[in-house]
């Protein structure tokens, strides 16, 4: 995409961790010690006595002592310096030869006996001149010698301790750059996703689209006076493709984007998460316009005091340094930021106020068309055969995410792959499908009796769902272990369903009895394998008497008995505010409506054992039953019964 020509001139964007010149985050840290030349000078003035009388030595020859006496009384030898056990001197023209020593002839001989008073005799007898020298250092060479070691250690401990804070502090590069965002620059081309690769997200992108035409064009907004949103934060459930929207608009836009996520402003140093974001914001601006995004920013913006620190808390710190940066930015200063969290009930009501991140973008799970949508796009590049009806595969994965969705097909392609076809047909995208909501086929040796309850366990939920009138469809049952499971009885349902009528509630309640039931009938006893029914059971019975009021002895009143997750739809803690004396009330409740509902649904699978026991069979042969094999087993269409 071409550039507009009114817009402001760009920086290269070759490599995204080169620094302009005359950042001062790159230059060298001025806190040098004025001592620490003294201390090199020091050092190599005691190399160059080290070398000296190293080269000294290699100049000298080493003879014995006796060799060393019969030089002397040969004549060889001209005169001597004593120093303690050692004895240096001079050789002549005669002794070089013999000894075959180097230029000047110096040579070197240890004594063995310091208490030798004749040795002084005997060189004067041989006219060999004799010269005395202490054997102890000087004392500055030995301070030298001891101390000097200790002090540049310690000078290079500090010089190096002096520059890391510098630089993780401010800036700069290498190793120890601690105070560099972290954030992966991408460049213009880099980006090649734009808003025509997302599907299923319309009214998300109809809520950024002008920023977009901002990022393009700043110039026509700001000749009319507008505004954009400095900050858009995208809220939703894991996978519904907020990462992939940040990248689109940029890519859209065609200006550089700076990927990061919450977690990596964060070290254990203070200062080091705000010194993070002030580079990373002072790159977008050298950018601009340009776009950062900072992903699952709830791990840093989380409401301030809540935790341990107080207002010198690192986490705390970088927060505010994001708030005082969003409030930095100039009017000619072209960069969005975009934040993406699962978690907006935390996060610090100073983010989300205008002026700020005061623009939010809920992307959710997709609904039927919009997962047609997003199947169209994950398999516009694969060879599909003709029986593959997106449509009805859309239908059949209600509750999938934009991630689940790209997964599914990838996993279908990947099946046709292992199978060596060339095209990938229904029965793949089927499997796929069930690898993803069931897990995958397991082996599992079973006994004919556990088979058998199996069998009739699954029959019993299949039975009900096909009968009570407000149950969710059946799709398929199956006794093939998958998972964590022996067996799975899958209902789709025809719609998504946003709101829950009290009757479709009940029928499912008596559905996850079933199971449970059947064994009761058919064996005169229950397993354990209904541990995970019971569970759903209890707590859809409590959110029915607790949250929604559909108890009459509670009436219309809310326990709730934890906070809900904002998307996940799940509880998060365990807070409770009502007495004691409500909460025995609710579990009265609850247990009534269980025992009531257990003995409705007892009546309605004795009354149709036929249909349970035919299904029973037929499962015990074929292991999985699809949706017209079901409607043949127990009769063409359902015959709804009350329960």
């Amino acid at each position: 995409m071409s550039e507009s020509p009114d817009r402001p001139p760009r920086r290269s964007q070759d490599n995204g961790d080169q620094r302009p010149e005359g950042d001062p985050g790159s230059a060298p840290s001025p806190q040098v010690w004025p001592w620490i030349p003294f201390v090199w000078l020091a050092l190599v003035i005691l190399l160059l006595f080290h070398y000296q009388d190293a080269a000294d030595r290699t100049a000298r020859v080493e003879i014995g002592y006796s060799e060393f006496r019969e030089a002397v009384n040969r004549g060889w030898v001209e005169d001597v310096v004593l120093r303690g056990e050692e004895i240096e001197g001079q050789l002549t023209p005669r002794g070089r030869e013999a000894f075959e020593a180097p230029e000047p002839g110096r040579f070197r001989t240890i004594r063995p006996d310091l208490e030798d008073s004749r040795l002084l005799e005997f060189l004067e007898y041989h006219e060999v001149g004799v010269a005395a020298r202490s054997a102890t250092p000087p004392w500055w060479h030995a301070v030298l010698l001891g101390a000097l070691p200790w002090i540049l250690m310690l000078a290079l401990l500090f010089w190096f301790w002096g520059r890391m804070q510098t630089r993780m502090v401010s800036g700069g590069s290498g190793a120890l750059a601690f105070g560099r965002s972290q954030a992966r620059r991408f460049r213009r081309e880099d980006v090649t996703v734009t808003l025509d690769d997302v599907a299923g997200v319309e009214n998300a992108k109809r809520e950024i689209i002008e920023v977009v035409e901002f990022l393009r064009d700043p110039s026509r907004f700001e000749e009319l006076g507008a505004k954009i949103p400095r900050g858009i934060l995208m809220m939703g459930p894991p996978g519904t493709g907020k990462t992939l929207m940040a990248k689109a608009i940029a890519g859209s836009a065609g200006v550089p984007f700076f990927s990061i996520s919450g977690s990596e402003f964060i070290e254990m140093f203070v200062g080091v998460g705000a010194s993070r974001v002030r580079d990373l914001f002072r790159q977008a601006k050298e950018a601009a316009p340009s776009v950062i995004f900072i992903d699952e920013i709830d791990s840093v913006g989380r409401t301030r005091g809540a935790g341990l620190g107080g207002g010198h808390d690192e986490r705390e710190q970088t927060l505010n340094q994001i708030l005082a940066e969003l409030d930095g930015f100039e009017g000619t200063e072209a960069v969005v930021v975009l934040a993406a969290t699962n978690r907006p009930d935390v996060l610090d009501p100073a983010l989300l106020r205008p002026g700020r991140f005061d623009r939010k973008v809920t992307l959710e799970n997709p609904h039927r068309e919009a997962r047609r949508a997003i199947l169209a796009v994950h398999t516009r590049k694969m060879p599909l055969t003709e029986d593959v009806d997106l449509d009805h595969l859309a239908r059949i994965t209600i509750g999938f995410s934009g991630a689940d969705l790209a997964n599914l097909a990838n996993e279908a392609a990947l099946l046709a792959g292992r199978r060596n076809a060339d095209r990938i047909d229904w029965s793949c995208f089927i499997e796929a499908r069930d690898r993803l909501l069931l897990g995958a086929v397991r082996e599992s040796t079973l006994s004919e009796r556990d088979r058998r309850m199996i069998a009739y366990h699954e029959a019993g939920h299949a039975v009900l769902a096909w009968l009570l009138p407000h149950a969710d469809p059946l799709e398929k049952v199956t006794i093939v272990p998958r998972g964590q499971a022996l067996g799975v009885t899958a209902q789709v349902p025809d719609e998504e369903r946003y709101n829950y009528s009290e009757s479709y509630l009940r029928d499912r309640l008596a559905v996850m009895f079933g199971g449970r039931l059947a064994e009761s009938i058919v064996f005169d006893e229950v397993s354990s394998g209904a541990e995970n029914d019971l569970r759903q059971a209890t707590q859809l019975g409590r959110r029915m008497v607790a949250h929604w009021g559909m108890s009459a002895r509670i009436g219309p009143a809310s326990f709730p008995q934890a906070e809900e997750h904002p998307f996940l739809g799940r509880e998060i803690s365990t807070a409770r505010e009502h007495s004691e004396a409500t909460a025995a009330m609710i579990d009265a409740e609850v247990r009534k409506l269980l025992r009531e509902t257990e003995a409705r649904t007892r009546a309605l699978l004795e009354r149709h054992r036929p249909s349970l026991d035919a299904l029973a069979t037929v499962l015990l042969e074929r292991e999985t039953l699809d949706r017209d094999e079901l409607a043949e087993i127990l009769g063409g269409a359902p015959v709804k019964a009350s329960a």
